[in-house]
């Protein structure tokens, strides 16, 4: 009984202030909105790399005087490397076949090269469980015995991770700049409330009314504050990230490079979670600096 009435209290303080409840709303939604959109970046920016990380290989030209022997022994060494996911082996024909379909149209260059008057070498296409890795394979590959050439996306690769390390600094950033404007706007909004019942707390402690007593409403009031600004924010930011990706997919530019984006559903509960504990806590964290003034009356 005593907790539902704490409770109740606290969910009505939030109606009765609607004025200053409204500002403290607009205000956090704006700021939970801004990390949002860093975090749905970031989110996608470490979904892209685990796709390049799958697919963008370091492609392994052998000699073409190398052995049978020669060739799988190469392909063992280079599996043992750290960092290699796998090696899987591209034989003269495939090259030649892959040739033809790059050049499309112009493929009928090619014709008269097959069989014994192949040109193009076998190789290996190694793809890697750590990008950050990448220039540490690639030169313990350079040194092995019957490698031709080597040819990789260093430079994609390099400023892919420039990007996710940019991206994961600003969101930090974000964060902590969301969570001094969000304490501040719910401790301003609470103290509102306080200065407008101090004679009520004030009789309240008189009779004996325990600090905690006391507390627990404004401490709803303000939880229950973060938390439709939460739920709010959830849904500006499910329509704006959807319409947004659907315009990148009709504009077909990740589709030629073989990546796609997260759809929205994959982020809810992880966004959701942040939020709502967001919510929470800057709930509970600015309401108690707002009533610290009036217990220790």
């Amino acid at each position: 009984m005593r907790f539902s009435y704490l409770f109740v209290e606290g969910f009505k303080s939030v109606f009765k202030n609607k004025k200053s409840t409204t500002i403290s709303l607009i205000t956090m939604i704006c700021a939970m909105f801004l990390f949002g959109v860093f975090f749905a970046i970031g989110q996608n920016i470490n979904y892209i790399l685990d796709q390049v990380q799958r697919n963008q290989g370091i492609e392994v030209f052998i000699k073409n005087e190398a052995t049978d022997e020669q060739v799988v022994a190469l392909g063992e060494q280079i599996r043992k490397l750290e960092g290699v996911n796998r090696a899987k082996f591209k034989t003269k024909e495939e090259a030649l076949d892959s040739m033809k379909e790059s050049m499309q149209e112009y493929k009928d260059l090619l014709e008269g090269y097959e069989g014994q008057n192949n040109i193009f070498p076998a190789s290996y296409v190694v793809t890697l469980t750590d990008l950050k890795l990448a220039e540490q394979v690639e030169s313990q590959i350079a040194e092995m015995d019957n490698v031709k050439k080597i040819t990789s996306s260093n430079n994609t690769i390099n400023t892919l991770l420039k990007i996710a390390n940019g991206a994961k600094l600003t969101i930090g950033v974000i964060f902590v700049i969301l969570l001094i404007i969000s304490i501040t706007i719910i401790a301003n909004t609470i103290r509102l409330s306080v200065y407008a019942r101090r004679k009520e707390i004030s009789i309240m402690k008189y009779v004996g009314a325990t600090n905690g007593f006391i507390r627990w409403p404004f401490m709803v009031e303000g939880m229950v504050i973060g938390l439709i600004a939460a739920i709010l924010t959830i849904v500006i930011v499910s329509g704006c990230y959807d319409l947004i990706v659907h315009k990148i997919a009709e504009s077909n530019v990740l589709q030629t490079m073989g990546i796609t984006l997260l759809n929205f559903s994959e982020l809810v509960s992880s966004i959701s979670l942040v939020y709502c504990v967001l919510g929470i806590l800057v709930g509970l964290v600015g309401s108690s600096i707002s009533m610290k003034k009036y217990l220790e009356v």
